[in-house]
């Protein structure tokens, strides 16, 4: 297993036992990223059958819900393997809760703010042509 403080520049290193409050980063990381991916692909759907009813027949709108889909599961993906790297040490360690909240709050924006953002913007496309 390779040490996950690499990847996580503000995280420290330290050596230890494990954690003993029972916190386990990968799994939160693990939870928040299947909700998000559900977050994401149910408003995407949403917003996607709201322009697909209120639009021309434009193929746009399929396309845009294809290709923002297969995009966004790798990218969760990247983000899960980053933490399932820690180290036993690392598992449950208080300092990385910063970095964490971090990249969760990043994560979040994304899966609300990217279906929202990129159907309009795929709406906008499709009016031009």
């Amino acid at each position: 297993m390779t040490d996950a403080t690499s990847h996580h520049p503000h995280a420290q290193k330290r050596s230890g036992a494990h954690d003993t409050t029972g916190l386990d980063w990968r799994k939160k990381v693990s939870d928040h990223v299947a909700f998000a991916l559900l977050v994401y692909t149910g408003l995407h759907i949403f917003w996607t059958m709201t322009q697909l009813k209120s639009g021309n027949g434009s193929v746009m709108p399929y396309f845009a819900l294809i290709v923002l889909v297969a995009a966004i599961i790798p990218a969760c993906r990247w983000i899960e393997k980053r933490w399932e790297g820690l180290t036993a040490a690392d598992i449950g360690a208080p300092s990385l809760a910063p970095l964490f909240r971090r990249e969760m709050a990043l994560l979040w924006l994304a899966a609300v703010g990217l279906p929202i953002a990129l159907t309009l913007a795929f709406k906008t496309l499709a009016s031009v042509f």
